[in-house]
């Protein structure tokens, strides 16, 4: 039995699509994780230069590209000093906005006089 190419070439595309929604579905937590994922991804883009499957390569590595942002977020959350960088930020926010609502406190305070 012969298989027509349009519906091989289907059957390809929705197998990469739902597995590049797979890899995109799971997102990592922490640094085992993200390598974990990153050397899957890195063995399927493998698999798929080495069968010329192009589209499913590109969009491999798109989500690599996507993972490494993901994970770079993730690790520098988890770092103490950019943590620390991030609360001080939210604390200087807070005294703006401090500052503004007594100027503005004081100029109803001088109407009303």
């Amino acid at each position: 039995m012969r298989i027509p190419k349009g519906l091989l070439a289907i059957a390809l595309l929705a197998s990469a699509s739902a597995s590049f929604a797979q890899s995109q579905a799971q997102d990592p937590t922490d640094a085992a994780s993200c390598q974990a994922q990153e050397s899957a991804l890195e063995r399927d883009i493998s698999d798929a230069r080495a069968r010329g499957q192009m589209l499913r390569r590109r969009q491999l590595t798109e989500s690599l590209a996507v993972l490494h942002v993901h994970c770079e977020t993730l690790m520098a959350a988890k770092d103490p000093a950019t943590r620390i960088k991030r609360q001080e930020q939210e604390v200087q926010q807070l005294r703006l906005e401090l500052e503004r609502a007594e100027a503005e406190l004081r100029k109803l305070k001088a109407q009303k006089s």
